[in-house]
């Protein structure tokens, strides 16, 4: 269980991290630890709720990445 928390915990970091990069801030991002500790699934990234300004970013940096 402590790996798959620390890839988790990984993940959460690397996606922060990139989406910092392009001007995107998700508050809520943050590994589901509910997940973490079931044996049967793979841990989930709980991506959370965001404002409108942080959603139209976020589809702006999935366009240009797209490009």
């Amino acid at each position: 269980m402590k790996e798959r928390l620390r890839a988790a915990e990984e993940a959460v970091a690397t996606l922060r991290d990139e989406l910092r990069e392009v001007g995107v801030v998700l508050p809520s991002l943050r590994v589901d630890l509910v997940t973490v500790a079931n044996e049967v699934s793979h841990p989930l990234i709980e991506l959370g709720r965001c404002n409108l300004d942080t959603a139209v970013r976020l589809a702006g940096a999935l366009r240009g990445a797209r490009k």
